[in-house]
């Protein structure tokens, strides 16, 4: 099953899920262990599951690991929603996994931005066109972490060959709005920072929300979703306020515990996905552990079961 464009576009209103990258006890890559979050993300109405994001530690995966979790990924989906591949590093890197990913079967690429220590505005563009002429011809998502690079670039960026959305992480609603205004009106602006942000970056005209709660209770974000689209912000407030503990913890140590948090809590749900890797921090302390045991207890999330057999 191939994704039109426009169905693609579509999907990107809704939630982006990150997916976890799962570890086995020899810090080695377990994709199998990722299937049964998959099935429930794609049951609970997540419309979009995305590989090698940073909630996948992306940076912490060599590039044979991360073509490896590319394919994986795309045959635990099967089709059923459309799969956006990260990519990124070194520019040749980027072009290697763009490659990898279209033929997994990828319906689009999501591009990180460079962390190289001497990034240049242009440099940036010069980039997203290498990496675009070496998907062969897949729909791009922008990842913006950084909105300082000034909006005529960010709309320079918008209008390379491909590029459908821009995945915005930075809390900056005015810029967003700046953004949106001075690009192409086709371009779908997705709310990067997760549930907790995606209230003010809607009121100014973002659609949609990435997630790396899905992989632990995805029906959260899908209600959270639904009250933001029905016009619902008292809804979507008391949802998120709901998923406040979750997120604060994984906002803890310079955001170190943001996977940390998320692979913690699926231990706590039965489903083993490994450690995180260095730099992240692992383990959670006893006071992070409590307070996650609390809010897993507190809202009866389903459990998964044992991992690693299917």
């Amino acid at each position: 099953m191939k994704f039109a464009k426009q169905d693609l576009k579509q999907a990107l209103t809704g939630i982006s899920g990150i997916l976890v990258t799962p570890f086995d006890g020899n810090d080695e890559v377990a994709p199998r262990r990722q299937l049964p979050i998959v099935d429930r993300a794609v049951e609970a109405g997540v419309h979009i599951l995305v590989a090698n994001g940073n909630t996948g530690e992306f940076y912490a995966l060599t590039p044979d690991e991360a073509e490896r979790m590319v394919f994986a990924t795309a045959d635990h989906i099967a089709d059923r929603v459309p799969l956006v591949a990260g990519v990124g590093r070194g520019v040749k890197d980027a072009c290697r996994l763009a490659k990898a990913s279209a033929k997994a079967g990828a319906a689009a690429l999501m591009i990180h931005q460079p962390t190289d220590p001497f990034v240049s505005p242009r440099g940036i563009v010069d980039y997203v066109n290498r990496v675009a002429d070496a998907s062969g011809g897949l729909p791009l998502v922008i990842y913006l972490r950084n909105d300082a690079i000034g909006t005529n670039n960010i709309a320079e960026l918008c209008a390379v060959e491909g590029v459908v959305g821009v995945k915005w992480a930075t809390p900056n609603p005015l810029k967003l709005a700046e953004a949106m205004a001075a690009s192409d009106r086709g371009i779908v602006w997705v709310g990067g920072l997760a549930e907790v942000w995606a209230p003010p970056l809607y009121a100014v005209g973002a659609r949609g929300f990435t997630s790396g709660l899905i992989n632990v209770w995805p029906q959260r974000s899908v209600a959270i979703h639904a009250a933001l689209e029905s016009g619902d912000y008292a809804e979507a407030r008391r949802l998120i306020a709901g998923i406040r503990v979750f997120e604060d913890i994984r906002a803890q140590e310079m955001n170190g515990t943001n996977v940390t948090g998320v692979k913690a809590a699926l231990r706590f749900l039965g489903h083993d996905c490994g450690p995180t890797r260095p730099p992240s921090a692992w383990p959670l302390t006893e006071a992070q552990s409590k307070m996650l045991a609390g809010f897993v207890e507190a809202n009866g999330l389903e459990r998964l079961g044992p991992s690693g057999n299917r």
